[in-house]
């Protein structure tokens, strides 16, 4: 009776682990040629060239209004950046990274004194900012994790990404 309790409790373990779906999704569709950020109305949109593949709603740093200066400001940048690395173990589920700064960016932030700060990605919420409203990140775009495991599928690096007021 042992053996038999024994080979059902793995059974229904191997059945619930394949039941779990993996964050890494696959994307067959055409080229995410760019991405535009309009901060004023939260959206992010992924394009092939003239066409809107995907429109999604966005959180911004909790400083929302004027382009990042300075390291802690909670701004997100505004201009012409790329998506220049990918994190695939995110705190905030998985995450591209976005080349702020740049040379201009480090040169004003300087001018100040100040560090221009860094690390600036688009992400998902991760498991402590599932129920975070608002504008809420340090200067960073997030979208729900389900989202963002379409974007990073559909993402490449070196992809230009605007972000504009």
């Amino acid at each position: 009776m042992g053996v038999i309790r024994a080979v059902l409790a793995l059974v229904l373990a191997l059945g619930v682990a394949g039941c779990e779906t993996s964050k890494f999704r696959t994307y067959d569709g055409p080229e995410v040629t760019r991405i535009y950020v309009h901060k004023a109305d939260r959206r992010m949109m992924l394009m092939h060239h003239d066409q809107v593949l995907k429109s999604y709603s966005v959180a911004l740093g909790g400083n929302p209004v004027g382009h990042k200066q300075f390291e802690g400001d909670q701004r997100t940048p505004e201009g012409d950046y790329i998506i220049d690395r990918r994190n695939p173990n995110s705190q905030f589920h998985l995450s591209l990274g976005i080349s702020y700064p740049n040379e201009a960016d480090i040169a004003f932030a300087e001018a100040l004194g100040k560090k221009p700060g860094g690390d600036i990605f688009i992400h998902g919420r991760g498991p402590w900012h599932q129920r975070d409203r608002g504008d809420w990140t340090w200067g960073c775009i997030a979208v729900s994790d389900r989202q963002m495991e379409d974007i990073y599928a559909m993402v490449r690096d070196g992809t230009p990404i605007t972000i504009l007021p």
